[in-house]
């Protein structure tokens, strides 16, 4: 994952094992993350545009993740607390402790449902199979929570298609 490079991607500069605990290095982000200008009342709130201009580069850095790098990483964890803002309020997707690498044209081998409750695709719940479609429909759900500005409500009584619902007023 130290190798990976794009814009729209948190770098990872280093690690560290320490008392058992793992600590990960990233570039610093002066804005932190993405949920603390969503939810909450924020102090600041984003406008449309800065909106949009966050969607375009977490969707760029999915991209990069799902095609463009010489292998296919599924991020299994796309969510608003996952990705960072740097100075310019331009989106960055962080938080790799849950990505899966496995080459172009292979099935993926992930066997185990991981990832935050609200965001799994119901493929990946029913089959534990984590693809770029699984990272493709919690991107969706990401869509919906920047557009929105609330976190999801869960409903736990029926299958929905994926556990995640937005009740709009």
């Amino acid at each position: 994952m130290g190798r990976l490079r794009h814009r729209n991607l948190v770098r990872l500069l280093g690690y560290c094992r320490r008392k058992g605990e793992l600590l990960l290095v990233y570039d610093y982000m002066p804005n932190g993350s993405l949920d603390k200008y969503l939810y909450d009342q924020p102090k600041t709130t984003l406008n449309w545009s800065q909106r949009f201009q966050v969607i375009k580069g977490v969707a760029a850095g999915l991209f990069y993740l799902h095609e463009e790098w010489e292998q296919v990483i599924v991020h299994r964890d796309v969510k608003a607390s996952n990705v960072l803002l740097d100075g310019e309020l331009n989106g960055r997707l962080g938080d790799f402790g849950l990505a899966r690498l496995y080459d172009h044209g292979t099935d993926p081998q992930t066997t185990h449902i991981v990832g935050t409750v609200g965001c799994l695709a119901l493929e990946h719940t029913k089959t534990g199979k984590a693809t770029t479609s699984t990272d493709v429909f919690a991107f969706g759900a990401f869509l919906l929570k920047v557009a929105s500005g609330r976190r999801p409500e869960f409903s736990r009584g029926r299958d929905i298609g994926g556990l995640c619902v937005f009740l709009l007023e």
